[in-house]
């Protein structure tokens, strides 16, 4: 079968929707595997008496394997095909939960850890490579935007479902639990997937792959993460000059990568792609809205648990406001982007900036009164973003050809995690002076670090609202990648789109996936 024979039999699938939903549960299982462990972090420290620097690396390690997965993760499923790939990756997330819950000592579970970065990072480019793989047109926004809601319901659930566990269970024995909930979404998932996502056909040419790129990569993104991760651990000494290695290396990966391309050899990363005014101005706003998105929860959970000395489950309730009004606007923005375009991801960056800097004048106050004012701030913050999330990813995707889906969603996902991975270190920074300068003053260090949090936003909204402005409103349509309506026409962009299609039509079909 060629690509395009194939490309247009995933179309036409009546069961797309219903296999939409396998997606959407393993999405919402790393999703709320991520958000549960904030909320069973202090029960784990205390159960196992880790040291601040197993504390730091638990949650560090995470995120510094699933950002060296995404990319090499999305040409394997480009390559292999999502579905063996998203097969595979949902039983090894599972069998990380059986070793995590069963962890006795730091080492353990910091192993354990990382072991469930690395599923969850092979795991998540093959969930936005099949959605771009099923559907086109004004139906992919929509199934953007379902998958954006998932993550905002379970951004929400997921800390109320931990902090209701190890209350019932006690924190002894239910941190561990907590890890073992997602056997029964990720089975879920799992039998869903063998019945529903469509079998790997020719998603192109098998290449050889790029070992040496994705070593690059790889060193590069620990390089970048690195001392990030170990400015928030009070024990380290920030290794900064790996900033300075890991954009040298990134400069060699862009080099090799354009050399691969130039010979007609298997790249990790088409260079094409960066060059498309879509993708890259949608990654770039990306970049800069998730650098400040994850120190939201970071912020609220210490004001509420430490400031106003409410329980865990207490706080993730109050919290709920934000991922509750992402998830209702997420659906909306998804529907509406195809009209309306990047001025989309413009109105929600504003809302969210305007609810984010309310949230930062209302936490220096200090006072339980304020609960309510500060829960409608998160809300109006939590209605800006899912105008943002499922939009922007919706931009991104919109010219990428559906061979190139799984490698262009790691790349895009990776600065995602990199700028997450630079602004909760930056937000904690600022809350640990303000604790510092006003001798433990709780809600004023907080309502700082929230000041680091909207200036990060208000940095995504110059970025989208210059590429509204610029750019032109790049409304999405139901018709391929390169069509007119989609770019002007004899654009550059446009140029680049067809010589990415041209590239996997002159390549030779690869042997079916069994």
């Amino acid at each position: 079968m060629t690509t395009s024979a194939h490309d247009a039999a995933t179309e036409q699938d009546p069961r797309r929707w219903a296999a939409l939903v396998a997606c959407l549960l393993a999405g919402f299982l790393v999703l709320l595997d991520g958000s549960m462990i904030n909320v069973a972090l202090p029960s784990i420290e205390r159960s196992l008496e880790l040291t601040p620097t197993e504390v730091t690396w638990t949650l560090s390690g995470y995120i510094l394997a699933f950002g060296l997965t995404l990319v090499t993760a999305g040409r394997l499923g480009d390559d292999y095909g999502r579905r063996r790939m998203f097969l595979i990756a949902i039983v090894l997330f599972l069998i990380s939960a059986l070793f995590c819950g069963a962890a006795q000592n730091g080492t353990w579970l910091l192993i354990s850890r990382v072991a469930r970065g690395f599923t969850a990072g092979l795991l998540n480019p093959q969930i936005v490579g099949l959605i771009q793989q099923m559907f086109t047109g004004q139906e992919r926004g929509k199934a953007f935007g379902l998958y954006a809601a998932t993550v905002g319901i379970s951004t929400a659930v997921g800390p109320l479902i931990g902090g209701g566990i190890i209350s019932l269970a006690g924190p002894e024995i239910g941190w561990r639990l907590v890890f073992y909930v997602s056997f029964p979404v990720g089975l879920a998932a799992l039998l869903l997937a063998i019945r529903l996502l469509p079998r790997d056909g020719a998603a192109g040419a098998r290449g050889r792959l790029d070992l040496v790129g994705a070593g690059l990569l790889g060193l590069a993104v620990v390089a970048v993460l690195l001392p990030v991760i170990q400015a928030g651990d009070a024990e380290t000494t920030p290794s900064w000059w790996l900033l300075a290695v890991g954009f040298a290396i990134i400069g060699l990966f862009l080099g090799w990568e354009r050399r691969l391309d130039q010979q007609d050899r298997h790249p990790l990363v088409k260079l094409k792609l960066l060059s498309m005014r879509s993708y890259s101005t949608a990654a770039l706003t990306g970049f800069c809205f998730f650098a400040a998105q994850p120190s939201i929860f970071v912020l609220c959970q210490i004001y509420f648990q430490r400031g106003l000395h409410f329980s865990p489950l207490q706080a993730s309730l109050a919290t709920m406001p934000y991922a509750i009004g992402s998830a209702a606007t997420a659906i909306v923005g998804g529907r509406i982007v195809h009209r309306y375009g990047r001025w989309v991801v413009t109105a929600g960056c504003l809302v969210t900036t305007v609810g984010m800097g309310l949230t930062a004048v209302g936490a220096s106050t200090g006072t339980s009164d304020t609960t309510i004012l500060l829960m409608c701030s998160l809300l109006l913050g939590g209605l800006g973003a899912g105008l943002v999330i499922a939009p922007n990813q919706t931009l991104v995707m919109s010219e990428i050809p559906k061979q190139e889906g799984g490698t262009a969603a790691g790349v895009y996902q990776t600065s995602l995690r990199v700028g997450s991975s630079i602004g909760v270190p930056l937000a904690m920074t600022l809350y640990f002076i303000g604790l510092a300068d006003t001798s433990g003053n709780v809600p004023t260090a907080v309502s700082m670090g929230m000041t680091v949090t909207t200036s990060i936003f208000m940095v995504a909204l110059l970025v989208t609202l210059t590429s509204a402005v610029f750019l032109g409103t790049h409304s999405t349509s139901g018709k391929p990648a390169g069509h007119r309506s989609a770019v002007p026409a004899g654009s550059a962009s446009t140029d680049r789109v067809r010589a990415l299609a041209h590239d996997e039509v002159e390549r030779p079909p690869a042997r079916p996936a069994s």
